[in-house]
């Protein structure tokens, strides 16, 4: 017999931590992503707010048969210390998420496997997504059980945190859906206070003034009273998440082999070829070479520290427009 209870003892069994049933829409919270797009807090993610942006609202707009959608999570913490207690100077600070192979391989494979599995009781039309997909991920996480969003705007689970990819699988199995729970954030504001860039607002993300985006999404030159609050981050950011009292009981994975904090010096004299191959297969390398070397231009000018002048100077004359122009702001710094 195909029901819930039964795609989410299979969902377990292939390593997804959270799983839980989300109904097809419409979606309550379309109309807040819709106003939230037009506002321009989106800054120059098109994907986000371009013809894409009306499908999130059902995801019968991407397959008409659906009935419900499975919605995983697959655990990504790691027994390493936070970026908040990361006071090495010397180096540089990539996000939690980047620090293994790239999670829409890894979480694909994984619905994959949920679907060949339930596959072999009965036929059924399907459509994996891993986050590339118009659809208001967050949103079906919270309306399948599995947390609610918070005021960092990241989904938070009540026993685990909020260190989780999410996928789903939108399919014609018409499954008993589950409900959201209760929003626990209650009066708290670590987050909100937390973040360097005032980028976070009551549940509602600013996504123009958020590290993250500065340094992965934002391409060309990073506003310069932005980049003192970026301190070394040169991939992502963590803090609003690294801060929140509900990750404090998180459970954790390992990361073998996992690239987690590198010497900035040594980042710095990455060449293009260089840094395909230390950061292949990794999330980090959707930054591309040029915008990464930006990024450690301005991790070193905020680490203030005298010896990365000589590195600076040289990414200064180095012949790319915008490399040198966040060197030369940096060597301002030192």
């Amino acid at each position: 017999m195909i029901d819930a209870a039964m795609v989410k003892r299979v969902a377990a069994a292939n390593g997804f931590a959270l799983a839980g049933i989300a109904p097809v829409g419409p979606y309550v919270d379309h109309a807040k992503y819709m106003s939230w797009a037009e506002r321009g807090l989106a800054g120059r993610m098109g994907y986000l707010t371009d013809h894409r942006a009306d499908k999130r609202g059902d995801v019968r707009t991407l397959l008409p048969s659906a009935r419900s959608v499975l919605v995983v999570g697959q655990l990504y913490n790691s027994p390493v210390p936070y970026s908040i207690s990361f006071n090495d100077a010397e180096r540089a600070w990539i996000s939690r998420y980047a620090w293994g192979e790239d999670y829409h391989r890894t979480l694909r494979a994984g619905l994959e496997r949920v679907v060949a599995a339930v596959a072999e009781r009965t036929e059924f039309d399907y459509k994996i997504c891993v986050d590339t997909a118009p659809v208001l991920e967050r949103s079906l996480a919270r309306l399948a059980g599995l947390g609610w969003i918070g005021k960092n705007t990241c989904l938070i689970n009540q026993g685990q945190g909020s260190w989780f990819f999410l996928g789903e699988v939108i399919w014609s199995l018409e499954l008993e859906v589950d409900g959201p729970p209760a929003d626990r954030c209650g009066t708290c504001t670590r987050c909100i206070d937390a973040c360097p860039t005032a980028a976070l607002n009551g549940g509602e993300l600013d996504a123009r003034l958020c590290i993250a985006y500065l340094n992965i999404e934002l391409k060309g030159t990073v506003p310069e009273d932005l980049r003192g609050a970026m301190g070394r981050q040169v991939f992502g950011c963590d803090i609003c998440q690294d801060v929140c009292p509900w990750n404090g009981r998180a459970a954790a994975v390992g990361n073998d082999g996992a690239i987690i904090d590198p010497p900035l010096e040594r980042l710095a004299a990455l060449s293009r070829e260089e840094f395909g191959a230390m950061f292949a297969g990794t999330p980090v390398e959707r930054t591309r070479h040029q915008s990464f070397l930006r990024n450690v231009c301005i991790a070193m000018g905020n680490a203030g520290l005298a010896r990365f002048r000589e590195p600076l100077e040289r990414l200064a004359a180095g012949g790319d427009i915008v490399v040198e122009e966040h060197a030369r702001w940096a060597l301002q710094q030192l």
